[in-house]
C-alpha cells in the first residue's frame, strides 16, 4: 500500500509576501539594487533598553523553561498594557503568550474550531487567514468590501454570511493590507451581530499602536461584557517595537479558551523564548521615546508615499490611516499592454516590475484582490522614493 500524505497540508499554499521577499533577496545577492516593498517589517532596530534586558537575561542565567503560557511577569505587564491601553480588564491567566501573533492566531482557530466550523473573514485580508482556518479543520467564508466602503465590510454584510456553522469573524483594524481603521460605530455594529448570532470575535489588533488620524484605538471587547465574553484579542510586539524576530506574541481571552489555548501549546511549543519574554517585559514597562519616534517616521513616509501614488496614472489609492502599508487598485493597469502582452492581473504586475524595474511589490490575489498590489513603507525615505520612481516609470511607459 502506497503511503499517503496529509490531506489537510496539502490545500494549504505558501506565503507569497513571504515569496516576494525571498525572490528580492535573491537578486539582491546577485548585485541588483532592489527596492523591496514586500514583507511588513520595521527597518528600525530593536531599541537599546530591549536589547540591555535580554542582555541581562542572559547574564543573570535566565535561560530556563518557563511555564508553557509564559511568565507572570510578563503576564502581569500584558494585563498592566490591556488595562491602560485597551481599557480591557484581563487576569493573568486569561493571557497566553505565542511565539509570535502568528502562533496566538493558530492556537485560537485550534481552541475555537471543529471540523466544518465556519469562520468570517472580511477581505481584504491577511492572506494568512484562510490558512490557518483550514488548518484548524475550519472553513473560511470570505465577505469583500470595496474601495467606496472603505475596503471595511459592514455589520449588514456579515449579519448576511452567518450560517448555523458560523463559529466565529475575524477582525483586524488596522487592517493588513490596506491600512484602514474600524471606528468605534463600526464595531459597535459589528459586536451587535456577534452577540445576536452568537459567535466569536479573533480580534487580530497587531498594528494597534500604529494610527496616524489622531484617533485611539478601540478594541471590540470594550465595548460591553456581552462581547468582551466572545472576544479573544490578539497581538504582539513586532511591529509597533520593531520586535519582529523576537516572535513575542499574545492573546487575551475569556479563561476557558485560553486554558485549552495553554494546554495546547504545552504539547505544541511549550514556552516562548525565555529571554525574549524578559525583552517583552522591558518593550511594555519601560521609556516608549523610540517607539513614538518611530511612529512619526512612518506617518512622515505614509503621507509621502499616498501623495506620490495619487499623482500617478493609471492607479487608485485610498489614503491608509494605520499600520504601515498602502493599498493599491491597479484595474485599470492591468488591462495595458507591456511589450505587446496584456498585463491582466497584480501578478503579473509584480513580475514585470522585479525583473524589468528591480522592485518588489506584493500582489494581492492571496488577499482577496488580484488586481491590487500592496506596498509597505516599513523602509527607508531613501528606497520609497526611489521604488516609486520605479513603478511611476513603469506606469507611464504603457
Amino acid at each position: 500500500m502506497a503511503l499517503t500524505l496529509s490531506k489537510r497540508s496539502e490545500q494549504v499554499k505558501p506565503s507569497s509576501t513571504l515569496a516576494i521577499t525571498a525572490k528580492a533577496k535573491e537578486l539582491k545577492a546577485q548585485g541588483r539594487d532592489v527596492v523591496g516593498f514586500g514583507a511588513g517589517e520595521p527597518d528600525f532596530a530593536t531599541p537599546k533598553n530591549i536589547c540591555d534586558a535580554a542582555i541581562k537575561a542572559i547574564n543573570d542565567g535566565f535561560t530556563k523553561y518557563t511555564p508553557a503560557a509564559g511568565t507572570n511577569e510578563l503576564k502581569e505587564a500584558i494585563c498592566k498594557k490591556f488595562e491602560t491601553f485597551n481599557h480591557l480588564h484581563y487576569e493573568p491567566n486569561q493571557i497566553i503568550i505565542s511565539n509570535g501573533g502568528k502562533h496566538a492566531l493558530t492556537n485560537i482557530f485550534d481552541a475555537l474550531l471543529n471540523p466544518g466550523d465556519e469562520v468570517i473573514i472580511p477581505a481584504p485580508y491577511w492572506l494568512s487567514y484562510p490558512e490557518m482556518v483550514k488548518l484548524s479543520d475550519g472553513v473560511p467564508v470570505i465577505v469583500y468590501s470595496t474601495k467606496e466602503q472603505g475596503y471595511k465590510v459592514s455589520a449588514e454584510q456579515i449579519a448576511a454570511a452567518v450560517t448555523d456553522k458560523t463559529k466565529a469573524l475575524v477582525l483586524n483594524t488596522p487592517n493588513n493590507p490596506t491600512g484602514m481603521v474600524y471606528s468605534k460605530a463600526d464595531l459597535e455594529a459589528i459586536a451587535k451581530i456577534a452577540i445576536e448570532k452568537d459567535f466569536y470575535i479573533v480580534a487580530d489588533e497587531m498594528y494597534e499602536a500604529l494610527i496616524y488620524t489622531g484617533e485611539e484605538h478601540v478594541s471590540i471587547a470594550s465595548l460591553g461584557k456581552d462581547i468582551y465574553d466572545r472576544t479573544i484579542t490578539c497581538s504582539g510586539l513586532s511591529k509597533s517595537y520593531a520586535m519582529t524576530g523576537w516572535r513575542v506574541g499574545y492573546a487575551g481571552a475569556p479563561l476557558e479558551i485560553t486554558k485549552r489555548m495553554s494546554a495546547m501549546q504545552s504539547h505544541a511549543t511549550s514556552n516562548v523564548n525565555s529571554i525574549a519574554q524578559k525583552a517583552a517585559v522591558e518593550a511594555l514597562t519601560g521609556p516608549t521615546d523610540e517607539m513614538v519616534a518611530m511612529k512619526a517616521e512612518f506617518d512622515r513616509r505614509r503621507k509621502y508615499m499616498y501623495e506620490r501614488l495619487t499623482a500617478m496614472p493609471l492607479c487608485e489609492c485610498l489614503e491608509p490611516e494605520g499600520a504601515f502599508y498602502a493599498f493599491i487598485d491597479f484595474n485599470e493597469a492591468c488591462e495595458k499592454s507591456y511589450k505587446g502582452e496584456k498585463i491582466g492581473s497584480g501578478a503579473r504586475m509584480a513580475e514585470i516590475l522585479l525583473n524589468d524595474f528591480d522592485t518588489a511589490v506584493v500582489p494581492c490575489a492571496d488577499f482577496g484582490y488580484p488586481n491590487h498590489v500592496r506596498l509597505s513603507y516599513a523602509i527607508s525615505m531613501e528606497q520609497i522614493e526611489k521604488g516609486l520612481d520605479r513603478i511611476e516609470k513603469f506606469l507611464k511607459s504603457l
